[in-house]
């Protein structure tokens, strides 16, 4: 195929990296030639879907003929009615990252900034740089976001600041004390992003929402959820963003028609009202956190508490060859390389067997590569 006869590619492409997923289970399979792989690297949740999820998405099997409700009005009216805000507050999208982008889209000319935490979740750098933006870094604090820095790095350029809280990589927060100084000297022209995808496994008495500015009228202020994490609905790819009606009419201007699919608004709908489910989830990650504590301390090994459903840890050793020779004992993890720390990896806390065989398989390749 000639590609010499196409168009020069838009030049914000040329400073793109690609998202690399965590390795699926049917790949290692297939390509290890082994069988009962367990992934524990893209956090999702190792119980499954939600149950009413589930059924209320084999009942809608047959409608596949028909195109989604474009608005997700039932959807959306089901997350206004879950925290008292009107439907017009919110928007949903092919997964939070869709909104990440949408945000981007909407704000962004070539050159505008965005102030972000490094490390911290990547598709903030790529849907900035898509647009032909400018990111700016500010370097965590002992793997925390230092929203002091944060506010110094703002310039009459900047467009928005991205807060991942709980962070990805990290699992860790910033607290109500460090977001209400923040809030307070944040110009107002600023669209502040509180991405929470993990907001349903916190448990700090320190936390607080973004939900509490979009409720207190600010007009700057996103909150991006996820139904692919604590939900278990990854597959489905459905995410929400909640903020003022001005600000979700912007954002609707970019969304593409039809952005979420039947069956993603259908068993997103169930899965909210699925409260039990979600706090088993809640229950069974708090245990396995604490075995994967355990472990890590036994082995000297430092840990970041994490408000997550991984753990960010450093091994003491090259992650690349822990990561390969995981593979092969059927184990999936993320590797810190990827976030620019070559002796750490992040691990998604499993079911207590697959906690204990990440454990097991763990100890044996450390043994081995020390050998």
């Amino acid at each position: 195929m000639n590609l010499n006869n196409l168009p020069d590619a838009r030049k914000a492409l040329e400073n793109i990296k690609p998202y690399v997923p965590g390795k699926p289970i049917e790949e290692v399979e297939r390509e290890l030639g082994i069988k009962n792989a367990i992934k524990m690297a893209s956090n999702e949740n190792p119980l499954g879907p939600s149950p009413k999820a589930v059924e209320a998405v084999q009942k809608a099997i047959t409608k596949l003929n028909l195109y989604p409700d474009g608005a997700s009005h039932y959807l959306r009216q089901a997350i206004g009615a879950r925290y008292q805000l009107d439907v017009g507050q919110v928007i949903v999208g092919n997964g939070s990252d869709e909104i990440i982008k949408l945000l981007a889209e909407t704000f962004l000319n070539p050159d505008d900034e965005a102030v972000m935490a490094k490390p911290s979740f990547s598709e903030y750098d790529f849907a900035v740089t898509l647009m032909g933006g400018k990111c700016i870094f500010v370097d965590c604090v002992d793997f925390r976001h230092d929203l002091d820095g944060m506010l110094q790095a703002i310039t009459p350029k900047t467009k928005m600041v991205f807060i991942c809280n709980p962070n990805n990589p990290t699992g860790t927060i910033v607290t109500k004390k460090e977001i209400e100084k923040f809030m307070a000297k944040v110009p107002k022209q600023v669209v502040v992003v509180f991405d929470e995808a993990y907001y349903e496994y916190v448990d700090h008495p320190d936390y607080i929402s973004g939900l509490e500015y979009v409720r207190a009228g600010y007009e700057n202020v996103i909150v991006l959820r996820t139904f692919s994490k604590i939900y278990g609905l990854a597959g489905l790819r459905v995410g929400y963003g909640i903020a003022a009606p001005e600000l979700i009419s912007l954002i609707n201007k970019a969304r593409e028609p039809f952005n979420v699919n039947l069956l993603g608004q259908i068993g997103a709908q169930a899965a909210l009202a699925d409260t039990e489910f979600v706090e088993i989830s809640r229950e069974k990650n708090a245990a396995g956190k604490n075995t994967l504590y355990k472990y890590f301390s036994e082995m000297g090994f430092k840990y970041w508490p994490t408000q997550t459903n991984f753990i960010w840890v450093r091994i003491n050793t090259d992650c690349r060859p822990v990561f390969q020779r995981l593979l092969r004992e059927g184990v999936i993890i993320r590797t810190g390389d990827i976030f620019g720390y070559p002796d750490f990896i992040r691990v998604t806390v499993g079911t207590e067997e697959q906690n204990e065989r990440f454990i097991q398989a763990l100890g044996k390749v450390l043994k081995e590569l020390t050998v």
